[in-house]
């Protein structure tokens, strides 16, 4: 007697110009990945980034007033993020390891 088996996995068709393609696989290319999985990867994350978006966030009146209350502090510089923001960027002048 034959048994049915739920599938997992489901096909997607889509259809693309050619340039869409031919960027598509120099990017899965470069990553190390086949375009099917290149495809899916950032189709999830785009998918993950629309939900997180939609998101709401509960919080009781007390730990309200204490998140605004963090965000009223003054900021504090972090020293590391301060030198980095002093580095010329790649296209400046200056920029590369000091001689």
């Amino acid at each position: 007697m034959a048994t049915t088996v739920e599938r997992k996995e489901y096909p997607i068709a889509m259809r693309l110009p050619a340039a869409d393609v031919a960027m598509i696989d120099r990017a899965a290319i470069l990553r190390g990945r086949s375009r099917t999985d290149f495809v899916r990867d950032a189709a999830v994350r785009a998918a993950e980034e629309v939900i997180m978006e939609q998101r709401l966030v509960r919080m009781s009146p007390e730990g309200f007033a204490d998140f605004m209350e963090v965000l009223s502090l003054p900021a504090v510089p972090v020293p590391e993020m301060v030198e980095l923001a002093k580095r010329p960027a790649p296209w400046e002048p200056g920029y590369g390891p000091k001689r």
